[in-house]
């Protein structure tokens, strides 16, 4: 159970971080460029914890599809950022991945 915390703070920690690069504005801003530097690196520590018990793969697909999902989400919300349908469609079927993953893979019981 630990694991799973581990990559959900691993995902976050992404997530701020891609968000603050946004406003970093090329990293001429100070405190979004600290957010950038401090957020990857917890992340990739948080990663790395993660991938002591869960397999690579599993984990990857599981941090990049939500990861993504949620820094679109915010990209919506905080910088009105619109999505199309295409879009819309193929987050949708990146999530759907995740959850059919969590739903039936042998690979996700370590």
């Amino acid at each position: 159970m630990k694991n799973w915390i581990f990559l959900f703070v691993a995902i976050l920690s992404e997530a701020v971080a891609t968000s603050a690069l946004k406003m970093s504005e090329g990293f001429t801003v100070f405190l979004p460029s600290v957010l950038v530097v401090s957020g990857y690196s917890l992340s990739f520590y948080f990663l790395s914890l993660t991938l002591r018990s869960v397999p690579i793969g599993v984990a990857y697909a599981i941090w990049s599809g939500v990861g993504l999902t949620l820094v679109t989400l915010i990209g919506w919300l905080a910088f009105n950022q619109k999505l199309d349908t295409a879009a819309i469609i193929g987050i949708s079927l990146i999530m759907l991945g995740v959850v059919v993953m969590f739903a039936f893979s042998e690979s996700m019981s370590s």
